[in-house]
This record gives structure tokens, sequence and C-alpha cells, in this order.
């Protein structure tokens, strides 16, 4: 196994163009499991390089990003969505404003047994979303920038966002868990499948969603 060097690896990554360079699928750092952050970075540089993955988060635009999809093989990521979307996908998806938040080695587990599908996409799989069935509820722990311990329940959208960037840091891509019949172009969702709940989508390209719990919508 090759050694890296991850201070410089961070520092090469810093010195180039901003916003960073984005990972595209097909790039093995994808697929390999990301190293726990154990001081291997100074908190200077660890800053510097959660605010260059912010910029590039913004700029994407995105609502989360994985050091893996900037090169960089740790355990790190950072996840904030505006919600900025209408009054019936907020009620349907559960998408409610999260904040900025810095994830540093998370992970997560199902807090309940139901489980969601809604469309998603990905800054390394470009122009493509597929649905994907979730945990509608996760207890998410890890650790934020300043080493401060995160153990709380994460629901609806934001724990969609958790799952995906926690995913990529175990080299698993949303396209791993999704419904292959529903892969579809970006246009095709926004002309087609632009409805806040994927069932127009699952009827007419043949996929199976999972059952409503009683009282749902």
């Amino acid at each position: 196994m090759v050694k890296i060097d991850l201070p410089d690896l961070v520092e090469e990554l810093l010195a180039g163009p901003r916003p960073l360079p984005i990972v595209a699928a097909g790039d093995p750092v994808l697929r390999r499991r990301t190293l726990p952050v154990e001081g291997q970075l100074g908190s200077e540089q660890l800053n510097r390089l959660i605010t260059a993955m912010r910029e590039t988060m913004h700029a994407a635009p995105g609502v989360g990003l994985a050091a893996p999809q900037v090169g960089i093989p740790l355990q790190i990521a950072v996840v904030e969505d505006p919600a900025d979307v209408s009054p019936e996908v907020r009620e349907v998806r559960g998408r409610v404003p999260l904040p900025f938040r810095v994830l540093i080695n998370p992970t997560y587990e199902p807090a309940s047994d139901q489980r969601i599908a809604f469309f998603e996409g990905c800054l390394s799989v470009p122009g493509w979303q597929a649905v994907v069935v979730r945990h509608a509820r996760v207890r998410l722990r890890g650790l934020d920038e300043k080493g401060q311990v995160l153990d709380e329940e994460v629901a609806g959208w934001p724990a969609r966002i958790v799952q995906h960037e926690t995913d990529h840091l175990g080299g698993t891509l949303y396209i791993d868990r999704a419904e292959t019949r529903s892969f579809s172009s970006a246009a095709a969702v926004a002309e087609r499948w632009n409805q806040p709940a994927p069932d127009a989508a699952a009827q007419a390209l043949d996929f199976r969603l999972p059952s409503r719990l009683p009282g749902q919508d």
C-alpha cells in the first residue's frame, strides 16, 4: 500500500485553483475507505481545507461535499442546505434548513424502521439522478471541526444528506444504493419527474417504492 503524505497532499490541493476540482466517478479515491482524522493535519491546515470545501460546495452548487470528492482520503464532510423549496416539497420530503456543519469521522445508524425514497444526485456523478431508498431518521455520531462530540438524531432531508456524505467516506456512491430502473438524466428529472415524491416515476419506469406507513400521504 502506498503511503500518503496527507499534509503535503492537502497543501498541494489548497495551492491550486478555487473552487476545488471535484473528483468524478471512476477515480479510485471515491471507492476506497477513507482514513479517520487522527491529527494528521494541524488545526490551521484543517480549517483551511474545511473553508475550501465549503466554498466548493456552494459553487457547485450542492448541499454536501466529502473530502474524497476533492481527492483527500480523510473522514471529513461538510453539509449545508438552505432548503429554498416550495412548502409542498418541504412537507413531503422533510426538507428543512440544515445549517452549515462539519462532520469528522461520522457514522450513522437507523433511528426508526421507516425507509423513504426520493431522487438523489451527486456532484461526482454530474448530470444524472436516481431514486434511493434511505432511512427516514438516523443517529449521527462523530466530531465537529473543534473536536466536540456529535451524537444526535437527524430526520427528513438532513438525514438523507448525512447518509449520502457519510457513505462517501466508506467508498460508497449513491448509485450503489439506487433503484437502477429509476436512473434518469437531470434534464429528464426536471421535465418529467419533478414532483415532490417519485410515485409517477416508479409507475412509468417500473420500479418499487417502500411501503408507506399508516397515515402517510
